[in-house]
């Protein structure tokens, strides 16, 4: 029978445990990579192209398509420009 390893438990061994710098680093790697899967799945239901978006925050169609990919340069303001300006229900 094969031992069957968690996904925290690889990490432990991989990475660290939670509070080591590396460990701590990929978790917020991994953050900010669900941020940016969460604002491409509110905007493709919305049915908003990535420069409809970035209009409506006054940013390029290249900063959003960044940020869906790999959440780049993304502050906490222009998180809530996106979720308040930008996918708002009108």
């Amino acid at each position: 029978m094969m031992d069957i390893t968690t996904l925290d438990q690889f990490k432990d061994e991989i990475y660290g445990v939670k509070g080591t710098p590396r460990r701590d680093n990929l978790e917020r790697e991994l953050e900010t990579l669900r941020i940016g899967v969460q604002i491409r799945n509110a905007r493709q239901k919305k049915e908003m192209t990535q420069a409809q978006l970035a209009e409506r925050i006054n940013k390029k169609r290249t900063f959003i398509s960044k940020v869906e990919n790999d959440g780049g340069n993304l502050t906490l303001k222009t998180l809530i420009d996106i979720v308040e300006r930008g996918l708002a229900v009108n």
